[in-house]
């Protein structure tokens, strides 16, 4: 008996109808990208593993328990399916030098790879697209991604969804946090879950974000981070949130947020809704100036964020469906050859055309012409070919329908289509 054969659990098709909206929404985020000076980038969807133990971080869920993660037989390397895409990047411009001639706006969309427990809203593939801005220091930057995203939620139409904003300092001054945190949570050690206990000496950090609301209740008395910031940390802070002031965008203070990855530094940021049940954040990033000499490279800043199509595509509303300009019927004794001949110039010209395949009366190739969503239905008749015309039908509006020479169809297609 033979076994039926289906997507890989936690990696969905994704069919027509949807499709559709995911090519609308993706050709919103190039143009918005372009508005703001972003240029594309594009990598690989294998890297070496040592790039994300590096730069994630060893004691994070994503490298120790989500990676794809294999030997390549042939070259005996541990490779693995990329789980974000900013350690790509990163390693990509110390690669190919890109910051040589100055500073550089990124950005890219893809699917990423982590082996977790599929729900709604996280799938082991998922599809992210995101922002890098490498070789800028200040938080003028942080705010302009900050600024991007809130233009986009608004472009989209989207309500509800909240930013959550925090910083976590330079690396000595976490370092010298963790090690009060650490001491703290020891004393509290019992009380934390089996995560808490986990992460209590690998990952200290990530206790703060716990959603375990015994957990919750020890962290609330455990040491600020805050206190530890120094007077450069505490100017960069501010100049972030006075621009985002300036430009009328609200945040929420949240001393929690500290992020799932080891190389974020300074500003991190949430934007989260409460319209997907558990997987609210929609979008997430932070600066990781220490990331490039973490990789090899020269030392440069970085600020960046990454956002979820899946979960933007569950909030869009509806979108316009791609409609046909025509759709092309035919019937007769050379009406095929005739039509098959005719689609093909009137796409050259710019038009698109679906030619009825499939045969059927006249009759029946119209309700498929309506059901197509096209604005025109184009007839090939005998009676077309001997007159040298085109018979050109309106289907979204009463206009009557028209005989037009084959040598002018090209025109009064325009005219038809901007009358509709």
């Amino acid at each position: 008996m033979s076994t039926r054969l289906q997507a890989v659990r936690g990696m969905n098709d994704v069919l027509p109808d949807e499709a559709e909206r995911w090519l609308w929404l993706e050709g919103r985020l190039a143009a918005w990208f372009t508005r703001y000076g972003y240029r594309p980038v594009r990598t690989p969807l294998l890297e070496h593993t040592a790039l994300f133990r590096r730069a994630i971080g060893e004691a994070t869920d994503i490298v120790e328990k989500e990676m794809y993660t294999f030997t390549d037989a042939l070259n005996e390397e541990s490779l693995t399916l990329r789980p974000e895409a900013t350690a790509s990047t990163v390693r990509a411009a110390i690669e190919h030098s890109l910051l040589h001639d100055g500073p550089r706006r990124l950005w890219y969309l893809g699917p990423m790879y982590r082996h977790e427990r599929p729900q709604k809203g996280r799938y082991r593939e998922f599809h992210q697209f995101g922002a890098e801005t490498l070789g800028f220091e200040g938080p003028d930057v942080d705010a302009e991604l900050i600024a991007m995203c809130a233009a986009l939620w608004k472009e989209l139409g989207l309500e509800g969804i909240r930013l959550e904003l925090n910083t976590i300092g330079s690396t000595a001054e976490r370092a010298a946090y963790r090690a009060d945190l650490v001491r703290y949570l020891e004393q509290h050690e019992s009380r934390l879950d089996a995560d808490g206990r986990r992460r209590l000496h690998t990952n200290p950090l990530r206790v703060l974000d716990s959603k375990h609301p015994q957990v919750q209740e020890v962290v609330a008395g455990a040491p600020a981070l805050q206190g530890y910031l120094g007077e450069a940390s505490r100017a960069h802070f501010a100049g972030l949130q006075a621009l985002l002031r300036a430009s009328g965008i609200e945040f929420v203070l949240n001393p929690k947020l500290v992020r799932g990855l080891d190389y974020y530094n300074l500003t991190v940021f949430e934007w989260v809704t409460d319209k997907l049940g558990a997987q609210g954040t929609v979008c997430g990033g932070g600066r990781y100036d220490g990331l490039f000499a973490q990789l090899g490279g020269k030392p440069a800043p970085g600020v960046g964020f990454a956002a979820g199509i899946e979960r933007l595509v569950a909030l869009l509303g509806a979108v316009p469906r791609p409609a046909p300009d025509a759709y092309l019927l035919h019937q007769g004794e050379g009406t095929l050859e005739a039509a098959f001949a005719l689609g093909e110039q009137l796409r050259a010209a710019g038009f698109s055309v679906v030619l009825h395949a499939g045969g059927g009366g006249l009759k029946s190739q119209m309700k498929k012409a309506d059901a197509s969503g096209a604005v025109l239905a184009l007839i090939v008749g005998e009676d077309e070919i001997k007159a040298g015309a085109v018979s050109v039908k309106p289907l979204r509006d009463a206009r009557a329908q028209q005989s037009v020479p084959r040598g002018e169809l090209a025109v009064r297609l325009h005219e038809f289509l901007k009358g509709s």
